[in-house]
């Protein structure tokens, strides 16, 4: 896949379309690969605000089994889980045998916003720098294949799509208080991912950063780089025979007084 594509010279939707199925239909076979094996994949996104953690995240997960997947988007801490373990409320949400986890942000919540907008002391956020290399070793250590990709994205993109956000009564959702507060705090937040980097880039449990700017070319970037990081994930397709039914198929049929409510466009 090329990489010469200029921010102003953005990947078109059909190329993008074209481009993503193969990588899909890898997906697909990894998950099969999972189920054979028992392997167990955790992936982290990270990045600011309007990256597009949301729109790879859904990507990846629209061509798995529902059931062998499950999106992790946890909101800010309850008063009792302010008070655990700070990675306590994390684990339950760790991926079974055959299954993929996917971190819509993760625990590095404490080194991105929580440290940016003094929602933790520097005790705590200390101490999260120095925890979270041995929790991930212990993760990766237990067999878990973890992987962490942070999304870049500039500022003058971040805020094109701030205000698409706000001018879209679809995506207006996605802007929070904290959003909004996010856009004077571009330098700090980038002071914040360095040191975040610094301390939890690792031998077990490297980050990977994509550049997001065109977001389209940023999944298939993403999606390409996690299939190329795993093991050799093929497992033969079984082919499923559908022989003929005998007799003639059969319609819908109600005899009680429930019926199909009348179609949209009546």
């Amino acid at each position: 896949m090329s990489n010469n594509h200029k921010h102003d010279d953005r990947l078109s939707k059909k190329e993008y379309e074209e481009r993503l199925e193969p990588l899909q239909l890898a997906l697909n076979q990894m998950a099969r690969w999972l189920q054979h094996t028992g392997k167990r994949v955790l992936i982290l996104f990270e990045g600011r605000d309007t990256a597009g953690k949301t729109g790879v995240i859904n990507a990846i997960s629209a061509c798995l089994n529902p059931r062998q997947y499950q999106i992790v988007a946890l909101p800010k801490p309850s008063e009792d889980e302010s008070t655990q373990w700070y990675f306590q409320r994390y684990v339950p949400h760790l991926p079974a045998g055959g299954h993929v986890s996917l971190f819509d942000r993760s625990w590095y919540n404490r080194a991105g916003v929580e440290k940016v907008m003094g929602y933790c002391s520097d005790e705590q956020y200390q101490r999260f720098l120095k925890q979270t290399p041995v929790f991930e070793k212990l993760l990766v250590d237990d067999g878990i294949l973890l992987f962490k990709y942070w999304l870049t994205v500039d500022q003058t993109e971040q805020e094109r799509r701030f205000a698409e956000r706000r001018d879209d009564p679809f995506k207006r959702w996605k802007l929070s208080p904290i959003d909004l507060m996010a856009r004077q705090k571009y330098e700090e937040y980038g002071k914040a991912r360095d040191a975040m980097l610094e301390a939890t880039h690792t031998k077990h449990a490297p980050w990977t950063l994509v550049d997001f700017n065109d977001q389209r070319l940023g999944r298939l970037t993403l999606i390409r780089h996690l299939l190329d990081q795993l093991p050799d994930y093929a497992v033969p397709d079984q082919w499923i025979d559908f022989a003929p039914l005998p007799g003639k198929l059969a319609k819908e049929n109600f005899k009680g007084p429930l019926k199909p409510i009348p179609p949209a466009l009546s």
